[in-house]
C-alpha cells in the first residue's frame, strides 16, 4: 500500500539506506510484486546491493529466503518489518551493534498495560506480571551464522514463531533487548494508517519545532593527479586530467554533501563515508550524494535548494554546466531550477591558479519535508 502518496515500504528503506553500516539491503515481496518493487523501490546505483526477491507462504519461510541471498562476508543481520514506517537510523544502529555485542537483539518498550492470559472460552486465566514484559518490534538483530543456524533447526522441526528471536531462543542462546521506538508502530488496521498520517503531519514533517529552514555550507578540494578521469558534479569532462582520491574525487558533489550534512546538523562526509572503507573505493559521488539526501529525508528534511562554485584556473567549466545541473537534480531528487551552478577562476593565485588542482564550495538550504508528496525520483 501506499502512505501519503508512497509506497509504505520506502520509509523504511529510507532508514536503512541513511545507516553506512549497511551493505546489503534485500526485499521480500510477494511472488506478483517482485517486477513492480524493482521498478519503484530500488535505488539506481546503490552502494548497498539492493534486490528485491520473493518471500515465502509465511514469515519464516520469507526469511529463510533472504538468508539465502546474503552474502558470506556479512557479520550481522537485521531483519524488519515493512510495515514499520518509522524506524529510524539510531534504532537501527543500536541493534546492530548490540547484536554484534551479545549474538541477537530485538528492539521493545516495557509495557504500560496490565496483560491478562485467557483461555478459550474468553475467562481470564491468569495475570501477568507487568513489570516483566516487554512488546517486541524490529529490526531483530542477530550474527548472521546465529540466524542461520535457528532456521536451519527450524527446517529440521519444521517449528515456525511469529518472529526470529523466538527461534534462535529455541538454541538456547540469549536475547539482549533494546530500548524501541514509540512511533516505531507497525500498521495492521485502518486506524493505524491514519495514525501514520498524524505521524508524518505533526512530527517527521516539523523537525526541529519553529525552524522554517536550515542552510549549511561544504568545501572540497583535490590535486590533479595522472591517469584518473575528471569528474565534476556527476559529469565526466574527456580529455582533462584528472584529481585524486579515494572515490572519483568529485569536488562539486563532496561539496554539496557536506553542505546537506551541515544544514542537518548530521557532521560530514568523511564521518559517513570514510576513505579507510574500500566500499567507497573510486564510487560515484552522485551515489553518494543519493545517500546523503536519503539520510537528511530520514530526519525530516528534503533540499529547498543549493548553490555551488567550482574554482579552477581550468578546465572551463562554462560549456557543462547545464549537464551538470541535471546531473545534481536527479541525484538530490529534485527539480533542476533548484540548483545553480558557476565556474571561477582566482586570477593566477593560490593552489587552483597554478592549476594544481580545483576546489568547490556549497551552501545548502533544507526545508521540512512536505510528506504528501514522494521525494523519489521519477525512476523509482
Amino acid at each position: 500500500m501506499d502512505l501519503a502518496g508512497r509506497p509504505l515500504v520506502s520509509y523504511a528503506l529510507e532508514a536503512f539506506r541513511a545507516c553506512h553500516e549497511i551493505r546489503e539491503i534485500v526485499l521480500v515481496v510477494a511472488a506478483e510484486d517482485v517486477e513492480r518493487a524493482r521498478r519503484r523501490l530500488l535505488r539506481a546505483k546503490s552502494v548497498q546491493g539492493e534486490r528485491v526477491i520473493a518471500g515465502g507462504a509465511d514469515r519464516c519461510a520469507s526469511v529463510a529466503a533472504a538468508l539465502a541471498e546474503v552474502g558470506p562476508a556479512c557479520e550481522v543481520v537485521l531483519v524488519h518489518d515493512g510495515a514499520r514506517p518509522f524506524v529510524k537510523p539510531d534504532l537501527i544502529r543500536r541493534c546492530l551493534h548490540a547484536a554484534a555485542a551479545h549474538g541477537a537483539a530485538v528492539a521493545a518498550l516495557p509495557s504500560t498495560d496490565t496483560v491478562k492470559e485467557v483461555d478459550a472460552d474468553g475467562v481470564v486465566s491468569a495475570t501477568l506480571d507487568r513489570s516483566r514484559l516487554w512488546l517486541v518490534q524490529t529490526p531483530q538483530a542477530f550474527r548472521r551464522r546465529l540466524l542461520v543456524e535457528a532456521y536451519e533447526a527450524a527446517g529440521r522441526t519444521g517449528a515456525t514463531a511469529t518472529d526470529d528471536a523466538a527461534l534462535v531462543e529455541r538454541l538456547g542462546h540469549r536475547i539482549h533487548v533494546v530500548e524501541g521506538d514509540p512511533e516505531n508502530i507497525k500498521l495492521t488496521y485502518p486506524d493505524d494508517v491514519r495514525r501514520s498520517e498524524q505521524i508524518l503531519h505533526h512530527t517527521r514533517a516539523k523537525p526541529t519545532g519553529e525552524i522554517a529552514t536550515r542552510s549549511g555550507i561544504g568545501y572540497d578540494a583535490h590535486p590533479f593527479a595522472e591517469d584518473r578521469p575528471l569528474v565534476l558534479a556527476g559529469v565526466r569532462l574527456p580529455g582533462e586530467r584528472g584529481l585524486a582520491g579515494h572515490s572519483d574525487a568529485d569536488v562539486v558533489s563532496h561539496a554539496i554533501c557536506d553542505a546537506v550534512l551541515g544544514a542537518a546538523a548530521a557532521g560530514d562526509i568523511g564521518q559517513h563515508f570514510p576513505d579507510s572503507d574500500p566500499r567507497y573505493a573510486g564510487i560515484s559521488s552522485l551515489a553518494l550524494l543519493e545517500r546523503v539526501c536519503a539520510l537528511v529525508g530520514d530526519a525530516g528534511w528534503e533540499i529547498g535548494n543549493v548553490d555551488a562554485v567550482i574554482i579552477a584556473q581550468k578546465p572551463r567549466v562554462a560549456p557543462h554546466l547545464s549537464q551538470m545541473r541535471s546531473a545534481l537534480a536527479g541525484a538530490m531528487g529534485i527539480d533542476v531550477s533548484r540548483v545553480n551552478l558557476k565556474g571561477k577562476t582566482t586570477e593566477g593565485m593560490g593552489f587552483t591558479g597554478r592549476c594544481e588542482g580545483i576546489a568547490s564550495q556549497a551552501v545548502a538550504v533544507l526545508r521540512p519535508a512536505d510528506h504528501m508528496r514522494t521525494r523519489s525520483k521519477p525512476e523509482e
